[in-house]
C-alpha cells in the first residue's frame, strides 16, 4: 500500500467531516475547495497507478449514471442555430437547456462527484478500509448529532454562533433542517443495519445503541417531516431484511427492539426539547413560505415536463424554466422542484429517466446479491447502507436534498460501502469469512490493467 493511496484514503474520509461541517458545502469558496480535493484524488490515483504498473478501476455499472448525466449535459448545450432577436439582443445561440451557463456548471459538478465516486471504489479495497470507514461514519455521526443538539439550545438561529441565515431553519452545520435530517437519516442506518444483522458484538452493542439513540433525537428535535418520515422507512426496511430468513421469534424480538428504540428516540426528544421539539415538526404545514406548499411546485413542474418534453428544459435550470408558469407574484424564487424525481423528468426528460431507471435496477440488482453475503460484518454494513439510500430515495419525493454537496458524499460513500461489501479480501478475518472458505480477493469489482497489457 503506497503512501499515494493512503493520502487518497484520508482525503476520502476528510472530506466527510470537512465539507459537512462547511455549512454542508452550499457556497461557492467550499464547492471550489471540493473540486480541488476531488482533482487532487484522482492525480494521486493516476501516479499510484504509474508507480505500480497497474490502473485499478472499478467497472462497477453504478458509476455509469453519473457520467452518462454529465455527457447529456453537455449535449444540452450544443447551439442548433439562434434564437430570433430578444430586447435587441441577437446571435443568441439555440440550445435544449434554458440556462447554458446553470447547466454547464452542474455538469461539471456531476463530473467531479463521479471522479470521486470511482476513486472512493477503487481506495475501499480492503476489509480493513470498510471497517475504518464505517468507524469514521459512526463516530463522526455520534460527535455531529451530541454538538447539533447543543446548538440547538445555544443557539438555535446561528451557525456555529456566528452564521444566521434569515428565512431559513438552520440544524448543525446546515442551513436547512431538512438537509441535517437527510444526513442523520443516512449516518444512523449504517449502526442500525449492523446492529439489527447482529454484527455486532455484545460488548460493543452498548456503544452502537447509544449512538443511534443520540443520531434519532438529533433528527426528531431537527423538526423535518421528511426526515422523520424517511427514516421510520429505512426502519422498516431493515427489519424486513434482517428477519426475512429468521424465524417468528427473531422477527418478534427485532420488532420489538425496533419500537423500543423509536422509543428511545421520540421520548429523548420530548425531555430534552419539551413539547416543540415534536410540534415543531406541523409548524411548517402552516407556513407561508411557498417552498412548503409542494403540491403547487409540483404542478407547476408538470407544466415543465410537458413544455420540455422529450428532452428536458436543462440539467440545472429548473430556476429559469419555473418562471415562465409561476402563477404567483415571483417575489420568492423556487430552483428546485422539491421532488427530485420530477426535476430529473424536468432537466433531462425521457433521456434523464432511463439514465435513473438504470441507476435504480443496477441498485436493486447489488442490494440483492450483498445483503446475501454470509460474512457477517459486511453482510451487516451492506443491509445498513441499503437502509440508508433507500431513506434518501424516500426524502427524495419530499426536499432536493441530494443538491447539496456533503449529502451527495455521504450517499456516495455508502454506495461505495454497499459495493465494497459484495467482494472478499486478503484481509478478512477468518471467524467473519464465509463459513470457513478461503480467504482471496475478488476481481469481480476492481479490474487491474497492466501498462504491458495496454500497449
Amino acid at each position: 500500500m503506497t503512501k499515494a493511496n493512503k493520502v487518497i484514503f484520508f482525503l476520502l474520509c476528510g472530506s466527510l467531516v470537512f465539507f459537512t461541517l462547511a455549512y454542508g458545502t452550499v457556497h461557492q469558496p467550499t464547492i471550489s475547495l471540493f473540486y480541488l480535493v476531488v482533482t487532487t484524488m484522482t492525480i494521486l490515483w493516476a501516479a499510484n497507478c504509474l508507480y505500480l504498473g497497474d490502473i485499478k478501476l472499478s467497472r462497477h455499472p453504478l458509476q455509469i449514471p453519473l457520467y452518462a448525466a454529465f455527457l447529456y449535459a453537455l449535449i444540452q448545450l450544443i447551439p442548433f442555430g439562434t434564437v430570433a432577436e430578444t430586447a435587441g439582443v441577437a446571435g443568441i445561440p439555440r440550445t435544449i437547456s434554458m440556462s447554458p451557463f446553470d447547466t454547464e456548471m452542474t455538469a461539471y459538478h456531476v463530473l467531479a462527484l463521479g471522479l470521486f465516486f470511482s476513486v472512493s471504489l477503487s481506495t475501499v479495497d480492503s476489509a480493513a478500509r470498510i471497517r475504518k470507514l464505517v468507524g469514521v461514519i459512526l463516530v463522526f455521526g455520534f460527535i455531529f448529532a451530541f454538538f447539533s443538539i447543543l446548538q440547538s439550545f445555544l443557539s438555535p438561529g446561528k451557525i456555529y454562533g456566528i452564521y444566521e441565515r434569515v428565512g431559513a431553519f438552520p440544524f448543525g452545520s446546515f442551513v436547512s433542517r431538512n438537509n441535517f435530517a437527510a444526513f442523520m437519516e443516512m449516518l444512523i442506518a449504517l449502526p442500525l443495519g449492523l446492529l439489527l444483522s447482529g454484527a455486532i458484538e455484545r460488548d460493543k452493542r452498548l456503544i452502537y445503541i447509544t449512538a443511534i439513540g443520540l443520531m434519532g433525537v438529533a433528527l426528531v428535535l431537527s423538526g423535518s417531516r421528511g426526515g422523520l418520515v424517511a427514516m421510520l422507512a429505512g426502519v422498516v426496511l431493515l427489519i424486513m431484511i434482517t428477519t426475512r430468513a429468521s424465524g417468528g421469534k427473531k422477527l418478534v424480538l427485532r420488532i420489538a427492539m425496533s419500537v423500543v428504540m423509536l422509543g428511545v428516540i421520540v421520548g429523548g426528544s420530548y425531555y430534552i426539547g419539551g413539547d416543540s421539539s415534536l410540534t415543531r415538526i406541523a409548524e411548517t404545514t402552516t407556513s407561508k413560505d411557498v417552498t412548503t406548499d409542494r403540491t403547487h411546485i409540483w404542478g407547476i413542474t408538470l407544466k415543465i415536463i410537458g413544455a420540455n418534453f422529450p428532452l428536458g428544459a436543462g440539467i440545472g435550470a429548473f430556476a429559469q424554466a419555473y418562471t415562465p408558469f409561476d402563477d404567483r407574484s415571483g417575489l420568492e424564487r423556487v430552483e428546485q422542484a422539491h421532488n427530485d424525481y420530477l426535476q430529473v423528468l424536468a432537466d433531462a426528460g425521457i433521456v434523464g429517466a432511463a439514465i435513473a431507471g438504470f441507476f435504480l435496477f443496477v441498485l436493486f440488482r447489488t442490494i440483492k446479491r450483498n445483503i446475501a453475503r454470509e460474512n457477517k460484518f459486511r453482510r451487516g454494513v451492506a443491509i445498513g447502507a441499503t437502509a440508508g439510500i433507500f431513506a434518501i430515495l424516500v426524502h427524495s419525493i419530499f426536499d432536493f436534498v441530494l443538491h447539496t454537496t456533503s449529502i451527495t458524499l455521504l450517499f456516495i460513500l455508502l454506495l461505495v460501502l454497499l459495493v465494497a461489501s459484495g467482494r472478499k479480501y486478503d484481509d478478512d478475518v477468518p471467524n467473519d469469512d464465509d463459513r470457513g472458505q478461503s480467504r482471496r480477493r475478488s476481481k469481480g469489482s476492481v479490474m487491474p490493467f497492466s501498462r504491458r497489457s495496454n500497449a
